[in-house]
């Protein structure tokens, strides 16, 4: 009887031995588990930096559209081909080249009270354009809707041109008129009512300069 329990409880023993070795077995494998678990965090950082490279491709796509800024105007440089004569002082009316002002004429001033006529020009430089032709003038009197149009010979020169941009064009205009007339003014167009001369157009060279910022 004695050697049957004694049997009985050495099994217990080795069943018990057995238990915490499979037990001391199973610990490893748990513990490795976040191991394994960790390693999946660092493609999830490579993947989450991989959008920023998107960015940056995509701002060397939108460079083309940057550069095809305008900036010609800026660069443009004055030529006796790119200076005019503004129409009535408008920077948007028509620029006159070397224009012959035939029919009614050139208008020079804003209210259509002086013309230029049957032009022939001498001179056309960067510096100033020289014409003869025809003076066409409103003697306004006694108001400018009524007055008569007298015509007098002269000889213009235009000069101090000034830089304007218009519709994405840079061209340079006129501001100075100095008028040399080859006859005299008719009676009605001297003393108060003789017309300005020089004639400056400062509001068309304020215009000019305001025009490219």
């Amino acid at each position: 009887m004695k050697t049957i329990i004694t049997g009985a409880l050495l099994g217990l023993a080795a069943l018990s031995v057995a238990a915490c070795g499979s037990a001391a077995s199973t610990t490893p494998a748990a513990s490795t588990a976040p191991a394994a678990s960790a390693t999946t965090v660092a493609p999830a950082t490579v993947s989450a930096s991989s959008p920023a490279s998107g960015p940056a491709s995509g701002g060397s796509a939108s460079a083309p559209p940057a550069t095809a800024s305008p900036t010609a105007p800026g660069a443009s440089t004055q030529t006796a081909a790119s200076t005019f004569i503004a129409s009535g002082q408008d920077l948007r009316g028509a620029a006159l080249y070397e224009p012959a002002c035939g029919g009614y004429g050139c208008q020079l001033s804003g209210d259509s009270t002086a013309y230029l006529a049957d032009m022939k020009w001498s001179s056309w430089t960067t510096v100033s354009a020289i014409g003869t032709g025809t003076y066409k003038l409103n003697t306004c009197s006694p108001n400018c809707a009524a007055g008569r149009v007298d015509s007098v010979p002269v000889t213009v020169t235009f000069s101090d041109p000034v830089r304007a941009c218009v519709d994405s064009a840079v061209r340079w205009y006129w501001t100075k008129a100095s008028f040399r007339y080859l006859k005299p003014l008719p009676s009605a167009l001297q003393g108060q009512n003789a017309p300005v001369n020089p004639w400056v157009f400062s509001q068309l060279a304020q215009s000019a300069q305001q025009s490219c910022g």
